[in-house]
């Protein structure tokens, strides 16, 4: 399970020494399907996404995730 912010938004499953992700909430579906070398840089993806996707400071969004 992949948590942001304290909420579940996602899982992820390996696929070829990745990690494939997959969405369960709707701020985060544009993710969807996205493959990442590891943990950190699926967490620095939506942190970039909710900064982009919200409108927030990205340092706010940061913190939060």
């Amino acid at each position: 399970m992949v948590e942001f912010g304290g909420q579940p938004v996602g899982i992820v499953v390996p696929e070829n020494g990745r990690l494939r992700f997959v969405a369960v909430k709707f701020h985060v579906h544009a993710l969807d399907g996205g493959l990442y070398a590891t943990m950190e840089e699926l967490r620095a993806a939506i942190r970039e996404h909710l900064s982009r996707w919200s409108g927030d400071d990205p340092a706010r969004v940061a913190a939060a995730g």
